[in-house]
């Protein structure tokens, strides 16, 4: 098997992370022509492009094996430098840009439970980024080789991959009290009034409004008037501002329910989500960290 040069590899790995080679060199200091030449280079080695030149750009399937291959190697130089740092804690510098560990974790729980679970890993000095999207897409990322790991609604775990069942997030569609009594005549939504109110949606790609309203209605398909804002906490805040009614985790507006400034549009239905994890099967004392973090704060935050 060939041996890649790791400065070419981290290029093709900045030129799709950075979306350019402009900002690719920028990134690693070196000129544009620099990257272009070790791009070239790579792509004479392998036979093969390995960059689609469109706007985007992005990874041909041989480019992605080759990103998932670079991010693999950035793991490996992660777990190798957190074992030096114990047995020599003033031999190491700062963390490069290369060391990245990147996963995918939907907004919701970025908003909610996500975030204490990775504290204290980012307090050691973990170099994490994550990439936020549609929980029913973060696979995505994952099976693209961008990323070590993804929390999903995804079950069945990817080819060279683990999963672990972290819990269901619930669900619940809110409203502010002044839409509502404007809007409705009833503080309920039934199959006759939900189309009185427009619903603040994630993005495009977010189809749970719909699916929680078609539920609580007793309806198989619904349509909605919606509103796009790619935040769980602009969601919440646009439904505070009178917007429109949301899907949002409970968990999220349960105190402002309590409060009054948010209303339950259907109390007697709660729309539970089942995520999980999915990270490459390797071992690897940072995936293992990564997962042991996940699980303990899922078990603290969803459902089991």
């Amino acid at each position: 098997m060939s041996s890649y040069d790791p400065d070419a590899l981290e290029c093709l790995a900045a030129i799709v992370e950075e979306g350019g080679f402009e900002r690719a060199a920028r990134r690693l200091s070196i000129t544009q022509s620099a990257v272009s030449q070790r791009l070239r280079a790579l792509e004479s080695q392998v036979g093969t492009v390995l960059i689609v030149r469109s706007r985007p750009l992005r990874p041909t399937s041989a480019g992605q094996l080759l990103l998932k291959h670079t991010k693999m190697l950035r793991l490996l130089r992660v777990d190798l430098e957190r074992d030096l740092k114990e047995l020599a804690p003033s031999s190491l510098g700062g963390v490069r840009e290369d060391e990245r560990i990147s996963i995918a974790i939907n907004a919701d729980s970025i908003a909610t439970w996500a975030m204490p679970a990775l504290t204290g890993l980012a307090q050691q000095g973990l170099p994490l980024e994550i990439i936020a999207d549609d929980q029913d897409f973060t696979h995505e990322w994952l099976r693209e080789g961008q990323v070590l790991g993804c929390v999903t609604t995804l079950k069945q775990a990817l080819r060279g991959c683990k999963v672990v069942a972290l819990g269901a997030m619930e669900y619940v569609a809110v409203a502010a009290p002044a839409l509502v009594a404007d809007r409705l005549a009833s503080a309920v939504l039934t199959a006759h009034n939900f189309r009185e109110l427009p619903f603040v949606a994630f993005n495009r790609k977010d189809d749970l409004q719909s699916e929680f309203v078609g539920k609580a209605v007793g309806l198989k398909r619904v349509t909605l008037n919606q509103l796009f804002v790619p935040s769980s906490e602009g969601q919440v805040r646009a439904v505070l501002a009178g917007w429109g009614a949301s899907v949002v985790p409970r968990v999220l507006v349960q105190p402002l329910v309590d409060e009054g400034r948010l209303l339950n549009l259907a109390p007697a239905c709660v729309l539970p989500v089942q995520l999980y994890w999915h990270c490459w099967n390797l071992e690897s004392e940072v995936l293992d960290a990564l997962t042991a973090a996940l699980k303990q704060s899922s078990a603290r935050s969803l459902l089991t």
